[in-house]
């Protein structure tokens, strides 16, 4: 199996000075992207994705959620310009190790099919892209059914700012009324990860707003699609726990997230570690583990 990864020139809007992006990289595909399977499965189950559906994912990062469309015979482009890194271990997980990635064994133990499915997925039917939306523009292919945006937003200042200018470049390669699909963290009261996130806003600059935590809106990913052009067909809620083996593993993940960066920037990674760490205890299990019930919202929006 061969996917096409076309690479363009993009900066990485998330690099740090002393902070090993490969790592990280590594971190988000081994120990956190798991964690929002449920959400992929949610989304994919109700827009009945499956073989003849045309998927491109933005912000497709290290590439489980295109592996899970791919496995149900959908054809999927992935977009990526933030994360080079993590594109690059997306390539490997859908060349060589689809049956067995990480992540792909996590969305297995919550649907026994998927690894079996993983092995059907065709040479032709994956495309990374490393640059914006227009880079995955192919008028030798029909448009894209569906647009998934999958990264939350909704907790941190800021986080939703371009998404709408994204969305605005993508939805022109897609058929009208097709699906566009955002994101976001559920009410802070139905994620346990909130007490978690507020270290970021206690260690990062007062004075810059942006990159710090804020409970998550209502109307979030509404006022979104209504920037984009598109029209709201419909919302629903998944529950998303986080769950870790320790509370070393729980970092390392939370970290690669890069909700913490402004914390990280206004400070140093010594210091938030050690917070990070503390506020974690009362998440821990007698057995060692760490575990954090979510609630995720997706909106379901529609190109008139």
């Amino acid at each position: 199996m061969t996917p096409t990864l076309v690479r363009q020139h993009s900066s990485h809007a998330g690099a740090m000075p002393g902070v090993d992006l490969r790592a990280r990289a590594r971190d988000w595909s081994e120990i956190q992207e798991r964690m929002l399977v449920p959400l992929y499965e949610a989304v994919y189950e109700r827009l009945d994705v499956g073989g003849g559906t045309r998927v491109l994912g933005l912000g497709c990062g290290s590439g489980l959620a295109l592996l899970m469309a791919a496995s149900r015979g959908a054809s999927v482009t992935g977009v990526d310009s933030c994360f080079p890194e993590r594109l690059d271990l997306a390539r490997r997980r859908l060349l060589t190790e689809a049956p067995d990635a990480p992540g792909a064994r996590d969305a297995r133990a919550r649907a026994d099919d998927v690894r079996a499915r993983a092995h059907s997925v065709r040479a032709d039917a994956v495309r990374l892209v490393e640059g914006t939306p227009r880079d995955a523009a192919d008028p030798s292919q029909p448009a894209f059914d569906l647009v998934t945006a999958f990264e939350p937003i909704g907790c941190l200042a800021g986080d939703s700012d371009g998404l709408a200018e994204l969305l605005a470049r993508a939805t022109p390669l897609a058929a009208r009324g097709a699906a566009v699909v955002l994101a976001g963290w559920g009410p802070p009261e139905r994620c346990a990860t909130t007490s978690v996130l507020r270290v970021a806003t206690k260690l990062a600059d007062p004075l810059r707003s942006a990159g710090s935590w804020r409970p998550a809106l209502r109307d979030d990913l509404e006022e979104v699609a209504q920037r984009a052009g598109l029209r709201p067909d419909g919302s629903g809620r998944v529950a998303c726990p986080f769950g870790y083996a320790g509370i070393g593993s729980a970092v390392r993940g939370l970290l690669s997230t890069g909700l913490f960066d402004a914390a990280i920037a206004a400070t140093d990674q010594e210091q938030v570690d050690k917070e990070l760490t503390e506020a974690l205890h009362p998440h821990q299990r007698p057995d060692g583990t760490v575990w954090m019930p979510n609630v995720f919202r997706y909106l379901i929006a529609r190109i008139p």
